[in-house]
């Protein structure tokens, strides 16, 4: 019917590749080959590799659904974990099962997405698979390290520093803003809509702890979450401080929300890092960081004894985990908003 917008099951795959990936591809060594090329590599390295799927983006929730946004935080998940690792990006490669129903233009705005966060990041997509089916993304992320220097969640001992590396609590403040629990002047609601819908991997922060980070972790299901991981992985308990300074919107989206910073700063959906120091290298890590523009802030200590407390109290916080009822994977905004900020 005129007037109606095309498809991907109006090109079929012989199309999508000529008048879609090529144009935007082709120049990318390999194109059209069953392999990706990622470079040659003249200096000793260790390659790493993470895959990862990309769920409903609760901006989507908050506003019109768009891809760019499933774009985006695709690349960001796997990203984000070479950052974890201290390595650089080499590559993506991406696989896309779409519907049939999926029109070119929300297949571009998909591709806008991936794309950008590549550039931001100072990488690229260097191969991929599509296919028809239900929506399902996901990529692998290819990167490289200095020889023993691979950061892992393993290696810390008692008496290290915890430092959440990153600012957080920006897509939770966007939440709340977007459903009224908070309001803002305009330009301070677009930089909290414009953070949470374009997260960024600290692969730049990753890199530069290599050198002094004994274990690392993303902070890709909570907070708690990610030092109850670190913390089993090294047979250690934390103490917590509960303590946390937000980013002045942010902040101030939680106090209009009744929320303490804390509450904010142990969601999830910001890509930030836990990283394990010597408590000796505390101040060199923070300056270090900052010169970078980088956000960092001790947050605890770990323990011989395998509890893990906020104060003095047992903390059981926040924790998304796969194949439970903690998990989410897009659903109703108010069930969300009330399973991570009880609002």
């Amino acid at each position: 019917m005129s007037g109606t917008p095309e498809t991907l099951g109006d090109l079929g795959e012989q199309l999508i590749q000529e008048r879609v990936l090529r144009p935007r591809y082709g120049g990318v060594d390999g194109f059209g080959d069953d392999s990706a090329l990622l470079g040659v590599v003249t200096t000793p390295s260790e390659l790493v590799a993470t895959t990862d799927s990309c769920p409903v983006p609760v901006v989507n929730l908050l506003r019109e659904p768009d891809l760019y946004h499933a774009g985006w935080l695709l690349a960001t998940i796997n990203l984000s974990d070479l950052a974890a690792a201290g390595a650089e990006p080499l590559g993506l490669l991406v696989s896309y099962t779409l519907p049939k129903t999926t029109t070119v233009r929300e297949f571009e705005r998909l591709l806008d997405g991936v794309d950008d966060c590549c550039a931001a990041h100072g990488t690229k997509v260097a191969g991929g698979d599509i296919r028809d089916g239900a929506v399902q993304l996901t990529a692998t992320a290819i990167g490289r390290s200095a020889p023993g220097s691979r950061l892992r969640r393993s290696g810390a001992k008692a008496g290290d520093r915890l430092l959440l590396v990153g600012s957080a609590g920006y897509l939770w403040a966007a939440a709340l803003l977007e459903t009224g629990r908070a309001t803002l002047p305009a330009e301070a609601r677009a930089e909290i809509w414009d953070r949470a819908c374009r997260p960024v991997a600290q692969l730049k922060a990753g890199r530069l702890l290599a050198g002094y980070a004994r274990a690392a972790m993303d902070v890709s299901d909570g907070l708690f979450a990610t030092v109850r991981t670190l913390c089993e992985a090294n047979r250690l308990g934390a103490e917590v401080t509960g303590e946390f300074v937000l980013d002045e919107p942010v902040a101030d989206v939680a106090a209009q929300s009744g929320l303490r910073p804390f509450d904010l700063a142990e969601t999830w959906g910001d890509w930030g890092l836990v990283v394990v120091v010597r408590a000796g290298d505390v101040q060199v890590v923070e300056k270090t960081l900052r010169a970078e523009g980088v956000a960092v802030q001790e947050i605890g200590t770990l323990t011989e004894d395998t509890r893990i407390t906020k104060g003095t109290a047992a903390w059981d916080g926040i924790a998304q985990e796969r194949f439970s009822t903690n998990s989410w994977h897009g659903g109703e905004l108010s069930t969300v908003l009330t399973e991570v900020l009880g609002r």
